[in-house]
């Protein structure tokens, strides 16, 4: 059995890297009796050197595209952010202070706020629609947006995710204040404490919105997923941080990517008129999967969901949601054996805060614009224009003439 530093050396990658073949399944980790250190069989190491860089995906019959990164790694049915446990960040730390960690790598001080820009929106219905325009329009007051030195694109994103915070209101309401479970002082003007007020029209506990918090932080990367792939070949082409962003939301807009959680507010809503089996069928007949259940990088259960509905619970959410709730992931564990994702948690969240439906998508996309912009800064690093996937030619097939 060899270590993953001996991993590392023998296949001459960074130990992120060995991760990133655990998660798609290229390399099998071992535990170690009575520690958390992982060891892998030296054959198939062997084996892996011999073939070159693994092709198989996550995802059956998935493309599989190797990226070294120093940014986040899932492993051992976890997640960590430049080495950080990304549950306890969740817990300890604010989102803007986990953004800047995975910008930087370096620990930002607790209460600086971050300034939208002056963006005027015209009348528009989805939120979705409200923070793609939002970023265009943003782009257009900042001058250097081509300044492409970390600085500036960190810069540049403080204020871009400000004013996507800001654009999304379905209130008027007051920012509220954000009080984190690890009991410090309690710290207004955050990102999450902005934001709770233009979701939802229900007075906040602290707990709801430390929970809204550590759903930022948690979402905010996920390693090299579709809406991050198509940031990363923006800023490869030297994309300002604006349009990095505006290719990130593009993918992101798909149904089976940052929707899924509008799936689960609506199946929630099924589940506590008719029952949980009936909201359970009529969610696989129409979506063909259940939503908010299963994840294939995580055999034993979705970390982020582990965290987040735990912290849902300890709010005290509704009766009648909180039964329907977990209805839901019981009966799915009896009849299918999955167990409920981030999707789950974001659309339970936003049906116990009365948020619109979409909430959860608003949420995860605010999130994940942060690891977009961690990915760009990595990608400005490299040389340009090094995505270039090549194509094999498929001859059409033609039917027989008619005889």
């Amino acid at each position: 059995m060899l270590t993953a530093q001996e991993v590392a050396a023998r296949l001459g990658v960074k130990l992120d890297t060995v991760y990133a073949y655990v998660s798609r399944g290229a390399l099998s980790a071992h535990h170690e009796s009575g520690t958390r250190q992982s060891l892998f069989a030296a054959e198939d190491v062997e084996a892996l050197a011999r073939r070159g860089r693994p092709r198989r995906g996550s995802r059956p019959a998935a493309l599989d595209l190797v990226v070294e990164t120093g940014l986040t790694t899932i492993a051992d049915d976890q997640i960590r952010f430049r080495g950080r446990d990304a549950r306890t960040l969740a817990r300890t730390s604010t989102f803007e202070q986990a953004a800047h960690w995975l910008w930087t790598g370096q620990e930002e001080p607790t209460g600086r706020h971050w300034e939208p820009y002056p963006v005027a929106l015209p009348e528009l219905e989805f939120a979705r629609d409200r923070v793609r325009v939002t970023v265009i329009i943003a782009s257009t007051h900042e001058p250097l947006r081509y300044d492409l030195s970390p600085s500036a694109v960190i810069a540049s994103a403080e204020r871009m995710i400000a004013t996507m915070v800001r654009t999304v209101a379905i209130t008027d309401a007051a920012p509220a204040e954000l009080v984190l479970d690890a009991g410090g002082p309690a710290i207004a003007g955050t990102i999450a404490g902005h934001l709770w007020p233009r979701l939802s029209p229900e007075q906040p506990t602290p707990g709801l919105v430390a929970t809204l918090n550590a759903a930022l932080v948690l979402l905010a990367d996920h390693e090299l997923e579709s809406s991050t792939v198509a940031a990363r070949v923006a800023a490869s082409v030297r994309s300002n941080p604006f349009s990095v962003v505006i290719a990130g939301l593009g993918v992101i807009a798909g149904p089976l990517h940052g929707a899924a959680s509008t799936l689960v507010h609506r199946m929630l809503a099924d589940a506590i008129d008719r029952g949980p089996r009936k909201a359970l069928a009529a969610a696989l007949e129409a979506q063909g999967q259940l939503p908010g259940f299963g994840q294939r990088l995580y055999p034993s259960g979705d970390p982020r969901a582990k965290l987040l509905i735990p912290m849902i619970d300890a709010a005290s959410p509704p009766a009648a949601i909180y039964t329907a709730a977990h209805d839901l992931i019981d009966t799915a564990w009896r009849h299918s054996h999955l167990r409920p994702n981030a999707d789950f948690a974001l659309g339970y969240l936003s049906t116990v805060a009365q948020m619109p439906e979409t909430a959860g998508e608003t949420i995860f996309t605010i999130a994940r614009t942060a690891g977009w912009i961690a990915h760009a800064i990595e990608e400005y690093a490299e040389p340009p224009l090094r995505f270039r996937a090549r194509a094999v030619y498929r001859q059409p097939q033609h039917s027989a003439p008619p005889r």
